[in-house]
C-alpha cells in the first residue's frame, strides 16, 4: 500500500488481541492499527461486574504473578497500583465424602511425599498403597506425546489421577486427563518421564527447585476485567466493536477483510494482519487462504463452562470458610467442579463490605453440557445446593449472577504442540499473517499476552523488511473502502 501510512488490522478484542495492538504501537506510533470484534466490547472473556456491591470477575480472576508478561502489561498500561495478592489460605479437594486439605509440594495434582498425601486422606487405602510401587515398577519409556492420565495412571495409579490431577486439570482447562496432552499441559512432568524412572522422585525435585519469591498468582482490585479497557485505552488503536469479520483475503500490496452483511458487504484493506480469535472463528477466517493451518485449528476442541457467583451474609455460613476454595473430582459425580470463596481468597473484597461472602462455584467440563442447558434459575439452585450440603449454609443469598462461557476454553489434546507447530509454519508462509491467543501456548493471561507479543514483532519485521527497515510516520492512514 504505498504512499500510505502502514496499517496492521487485529481480528479479536479479547486480551492477546489488544496486546497485540498495544505491543504494535509501542514500537511504532505511527503505525495505524485497527482492532475489530464481533463483539459489543471488547475483553472477550476478561469481565467484572457488580454484585451485592462489590466488583468480582465473571470470567478469569487472576493472572500468574511468577510468569511476568502480565503484570509487566499491567504496569505498562498504569495499572501497577491495582495489583494485589491473594491471601495466604489454602485450598481443599472434595473427596471420599469430605473436605480435605490439598497435600503441599504437589505438582499440577502429582504427590511428592508420601506422607502428606496419606494425612490428607484424599485417596484410598488401595490408592494410596499404590503410590509408592512407582519407585520400583520398571521405567515407562515415553517416545512422544501421551495423555496426562496415560502416564501418571502408569506410575502412580488411577485414583491419583482422578482424586489429585483430574481436579486440578478441570479448573485450568475444563478437560479430560485422558485426552489432556502430557507435553501441553504439565511440561516440567514431561520431560521427567523422559528422563527419570520415579515420578514420585521427580515430582519432589520440580517441588524442592528454587521459586520466585513472592505470590504465585495477582489481580486487580477493580478485577481482571478492567485489564482490557486499560489496555485498549492505552494503545491509540481504533477500536471497533460489533464488527464481524467474515473473510480474508490476500491482495497484490497486503490483505482485504470483509465485514458486514452479506448483502452490503464492507471491505478493510490492511497491510498486515493478526488473528486472534478462538480456533474455530480463526479456521474459517484462514481456509481459503492458509487451508493447512484452518484444517488443524477446526480439531482444537473448546469446552464451556458456567460461573455462578453468589453473595451470601456471613452469618449464613455456621462457620466462615477458612480456605480460598476447593476442587470437585469428576468421579464424585457433582454438577459444581469447583468453589471459590472470593472474599476470603482476596482481602480487598472482604474489605469493601466486612458483612457480605462472595463466591463463585464453576459449573461444566468437556462433555458435560447438558447440565448447561439449565436454565440461570436452575444454576444458581445448583450453587445453593452445594454450599448448603457441603458448607451447611442456610438461607438465601443477597444476589446471585451467572456468567455463561460457551466455549471457552481451548483442549490441548495429545499432540497439541505438533499442532501448533504445523498451524504456525503454514501461517508464516503468508507474508504480513500473524496469530495469536489461547488456542497456542497457554490458557492464562501471561500466555495470551506473550503470544500477542511475538505475533506483533512478527509482523512489524515484516512491515520493516517492506519498506528497508524505514517508517514513514507522516503518511495519511489506511483504512476502510
Amino acid at each position: 500500500m504505498e504512499g500510505t501510512r502502514r496499517h496492521v488490522v487485529v481480528v479479536g478484542g479479547g486480551i492477546a488481541g489488544l496486546a497485540a495492538a498495544w505491543f504494535l504501537r509501542q514500537e511504532d506510533d505511527g503505525l495505524a492499527v485497527t482492532v475489530l470484534d464481533g463483539a459489543s466490547r471488547v475483553g472477550g472473556k476478561l469481565r467484572a461486574s457488580q454484585i451485592a456491591g462489590i466488583s468480582v470477575d465473571e470470567g478469569a480472576e487472576a493472572m500468574l504473578a511468577r510468569r511476568p508478561e502480565g503484570k509487566d502489561l499491567a504496569r505498562m498500561v498504569g495499572l501497577g497500583d491495582e495489583l494485589v495478592h491473594p491471601a495466604p489460605v489454602g485450598a481443599s479437594i472434595w473427596s471420599r465424602g469430605a473436605l480435605r486439605a490439598m497435600p503441599k509440594g504437589h505438582v499440577m495434582g502429582v504427590p511428592s511425599d508420601i506422607l502428606r498425601l496419606g494425612r490428607s486422606g484424599i485417596l484410598s487405602p488401595a490408592g494410596l498403597a499404590r503410590v509408592p510401587l512407582d519407585q520400583i515398577l520398571p521405567p515407562t519409556l515415553i517416545t512422544s506425546d501421551v495423555s496426562v492420565a496415560a502416564y501418571i495412571g502408569a506410575r502412580m495409579g488411577g485414583e491419583v489421577v482422578d482424586r489429585l490431577v483430574e481436579p486440578l486439570l478441570g479448573g485450568v482447562y475444563a478437560g479430560r486427563a485422558e485426552l489432556l496432552s502430557l507435553d501441553a499441559t504439565m511440561p516440567h512432568v514431561a520431560t521427567a518421564a523422559r528422563t527419570e524412572r520415579s515420578l514420585l522422585r521427580a515430582a519432589r525435585a520440580i517441588a524442592g527447585s528454587p521459586k520466585d519469591a513472592g505470590p504465585v498468582f495477582t489481580t486487580l482490585k477493580g478485577g481482571m476485567g478492567g485489564l482490557p479497557e486499560a489496555v485498549a485505552a492505552a494503545s491509540g488503536a481504533d477500536i471497533r466493536t460489533g464488527v464481524m469479520v467474515r473473510e480474508l483475503r490476500r491482495t497484490p500490496s497486503g490483505w482485504r477483510l470483509v465485514t458486514g452483511a452479506t448483502r452490503e458487504p464492507e471491505t478493510i484493506e490492511a497491510d498486515a494482519v493478526i488473528v486472534a480469535v478462538p480456533a474455530a472463528p480463526a479456521g474459517r477466517l484462514l481456509a481459503h487462504e492458509v487451508p493447512k493451518a484452518a484444517a488443524e485449528l477446526a480439531r482444537i476442541e473448546y469446552a464451556s463452562m458456567a460461573i455462578v457467583t453468589l453473595a451470601y451474609p456471613r452469618a449464613a455460613f455456621p462457620e466462615p470458610p477458612s480456605g480460598s476454595g476447593y476442587l470437585v473430582p469428576p468421579v464424585e459425580g457433582r454438577p459444581v467442579k469447583a468453589v471459590t470463596f472470593s472474599t476470603v481468597k482476596w482481602p480487598h473484597l472482604a474489605e469493601a463490605d466486612p458483612g457480605v461472602l462472595v463466591l463463585r462455584c464453576s459449573i461444566g467440563r468437556l462433555g458435560e453440557e447438558l447440565v448447561l442447558q439449565r436454565d440461570d434459575d436452575e444454576l444458581v439452585a445448583l450453587a445453593m445446593g452445594e454450599m448448603a450440603e457441603i458448607m451447611g449454609v442456610r438461607g438465601l443469598p443477597l444476589s446471585s449472577r451467572v456468567s455463561r462461557w460457551g466455549g471457552a476454553l481451548p483442549q490441548y489434546d495429545v499432540g497439541h504442540l505438533d499442532r501448533v507447530a504445523r498451524i504456525r509454519a503454514a501461517v508464516a508462509v503468508q507474508p504480513g499473517l500473524a496469530v495469536c491467543g489461547a488456542a497456542y501456548d497457554g490458557l492464562g493471561i501471561p500466555a495470551c499476552v506473550a503470544t500477542a507479543r511475538t505475533a506483533a514483532l512478527g509482523i512489524l519485521s515484516h512491515l520493516r523488511q517492506e519498506r528497508g527497515g524505514e517508517w514513514r510516520e507522516d503518511e495519511p492512514a489506511a483504512g476502510s473502502r
